[in-house]
């Protein structure tokens, strides 16, 4: 189901948001996401908003449309920006970009300084058990055992 602009008068952040996720709810599996069409939301939505986490979410859009380096790109706009720069999910999507990059070793080190960042126990233990399964898929065959 395609999202379509309100004829009634100007859409704003709110129903963007809602039209993301109501995108996103409409996927049985991640594999299913229309990333185009929330990609296109992102874009407007970051016209509304000078937020940072509305960049980092389109860089994870523009990551799954164009593919990883298109998000890296977009992300390193956030390095400098002393609302996130700091903030754990920063690392975590840089993370899980260069996962998709297929950036092994750089996965790893962002997986860890995103857990080093966090003050939740689940999302801590959700990022260290990610470095894991990389660091243990790095290890060459005879030292797995």
């Amino acid at each position: 189901m395609a999202w379509r602009m309100s004829t009634k008068g100007a859409d704003g952040p709110y129903q963007l948001q809602a039209a993301i996720a109501a995108v996103h709810d409409e996927a049985a599996r991640a594999e299913d996401t229309d990333w185009p069409q929330i990609l296109a939301l992102y874009d407007l939505l970051s016209r509304l908003s000078d937020n940072p986490m509305v960049v980092l979410n389109r860089a994870v859009a523009a990551a799954m449309v164009h593919g990883a380096a298109k998000g890296l790109e977009l992300l390193d706009a956030l390095k400098d920006d002393a609302r996130v720069a700091e903030h754990h999910r920063l690392d975590a999507v840089r993370a899980h970009l260069l996962e998709l990059a297929g950036d092994r070793e750089g996965a790893v080190k962002h997986y860890r300084a995103a857990a080093g960042k966090t003050a939740s126990l689940p999302e801590r233990n959700y990022l260290l058990a990610q470095a894991a399964r990389l660091s243990s898929e790095l290890r060459p065959m005879n030292e797995r055992e």
